[in-house]
């Protein structure tokens, strides 16, 4: 399957990018959503970890390293 193949197999994947959009400056910190943490989410329960977080797909682990660190941040807050 080629990129437009797979752009057309899923629209999220823009240019056939499975990480949820463009790499450049401004995707790598406002995605997935512009907010001081970009691991959490509405419900301060539950947390994200994705090639969709900083710093993006293309460094392997370092997407749950932070997430991990967000989320035991978190928890000695609300402890």
């Amino acid at each position: 399957m080629n990129t437009k193949a797979f752009q057309t197999y899923n629209s999220n994947y823009v240019g056939g990018a499975v990480t949820g959009g463009a790499a450049n400056i401004t995707q790598l910190f406002t995605r997935p959503v512009a907010r001081f943490n970009p691991y959490s989410t509405p419900n301060p329960k539950i947390f994200m970890c994705s090639a969709s977080t900083p710093p993006g797909g293309g460094v392997h682990g370092m997407n749950g390293y932070w997430a991990a660190k967000s989320v035991l941040n978190s928890v000695k807050i609300l402890a």
